[in-house]
C-alpha cells in the first residue's frame, strides 16, 4: 500500500512475478468500468500477463461499498490460493486494508437511498455538523468536504441508532500478512511523482474520457466525486480554465495523497520501502 503515484502498481507486479502470485486491488474507483485514465488504472498491456482481481467489477453507478469488497476479495483470495498461488492486495484505499487484513470488524448496513436522496441536497458544512452531532468521533476521521463519506457515516448511524465509531468492533486476523508500503522518501518527490502523472492523463485523453463517461452515465455522484473526473468537469462547465482545472487535479491529488499516509501510519506493521522480495 501507499499514496497515490507512489508506483505500487509497478512494484507488486515485480513481487507477482518472484513469488508465483496474482493481484487483488484494493482501489475503492479501480472496481468501475471506464474509469480508466482519471484512476490510472493499469492497462491489460501494463499488467504483464499478471492475472489482476477486483477491477472493473461494476458500472460507475453501482453502490460498490467495503463490504463489497470485502465479500468479493475473500472470494479473489481463496480462488488464487486454491491455484497455489499467493495473493498480493495492493492499492491506496486504507479502509479496504483494514477490513480485510486487519482486525476491524466492520457493521453492514444496507444502503437506504430515500435518505440519501435528502442527504444530498444539503451542504458539506451542514452534513458534516449533522454527522458531528450523531457521532464527533467519526466526524473527526472524515475530511469535511467528503460528501460521499459523510452521507455514509449518517446512514449507519442512523440505521444502527447509535455512533457509528461505537458500532465497529474487533476480530481475530484472518491472514498471515507481510505489510509493504512504498513511499518516496521526501514528499518533493512524490509531489513531482503526482504532477507528472496528472500531466500523463491530460495527454492520454482524460478530457475525452470525462466527456464519454458524463455522456453515458450522466452527473452520478462517483463521477463528480472523483479525483480527476470532477476538476474536467468544472472545466468542460466553464467554471475554470484548463490550467485551472490541472492545478486543481494536482492539489486534490496531493492532498489525497496525505490523507492516504495519515491512515497507513497507523498500522504500526508496515514495512516502509522494503523492496526485498
Amino acid at each position: 500500500m501507499g499514496p497515490t503515484a507512489a508506483g505500487k502498481s509497478n512494484f507488486a507486479i515485480q513481487i507477482a512475478k518472484a513469488i508465483n502470485g496474482e493481484i487483488i486491488s484494493a482501489d475503492s474507483r479501480l472496481v468501475y468500468k471506464g474509469f480508466d485514465i482519471a484512476t490510472a488504472k493499469p492497462t491489460i498491456e501494463e499488467r504483464q500477463g499478471i492475472e489482476h482481481h477486483l477491477i472493473d467489477v461494476v458500472e460507475p453507478e453501482a453502490d460498490y461499498s467495503v463490504a463489497n469488497f470485502f465479500d468479493d476479495a475473500k472470494i479473489a483470495i481463496e480462488k488464487i490460493c486454491a491455484k497455489g498461488k499467493t495473493p498480493i492486495v495492493v492499492g491506496g484505499t486504507g479502509l479496504y486494508f483494514r477490513i480485510l487484513l486487519e482486525d476491524f470488524d466492520l457493521p453492514r448496513v444496507e444502503a437506504d437511498y430515500e435518505l440519501r436522496g435528502r442527504l444530498e441536497n444539503l451542504d458539506t458544512q451542514n452534513l458534516h455538523q449533522m454527522l458531528k452531532e450523531l457521532d464527533s468521533a467519526s466526524a473527526d476521521k472524515i475530511h469535511f468536504n467528503n460528501k460521499v463519506k459523510i452521507i455514509r457515516a449518517i446512514e449507519v448511524c442512523k440505521s444502527l441508532k447509535r455512533p457509528h465509531s461505537e458500532a465497529a468492533g474487533k476480530k481475530e486476523p484472518e491472514f498471515d500478512v507481510k505489510w509493504l508500503g512504498l513511499n518516496p522518501p521526501a514528499r518533493a518527490d512524490l509531489y513531482e511523482k503526482i504532477d507528472k502523472r496528472v500531466d500523463e492523463m491530460i495527454e492520454k485523453g482524460l478530457i475525452g474520457e470525462t466527456k464519454s463517461l458524463l455522456l453515458k452515465h450522466g452527473r452520478i455522484i462517483n463521477l463528480i466525486n472523483t479525483i480527476g473526473y470532477k476538476e474536467i468537469l468544472e472545466y468542460l462547465d466553464g467554471q475554470i480554465s484548463l490550467e485551472e482545472s490541472v492545478l486543481k487535479m494536482k492539489q486534490n491529488t496531493r492532498h489525497y495523497a496525505k490523507r492516504q499516509l495519515t491512515w497507513f501510519r497507523r498500522n504500526q506493521s508496515i514495512n516502509w520501502n522494503d523492496t526485498k522480495v
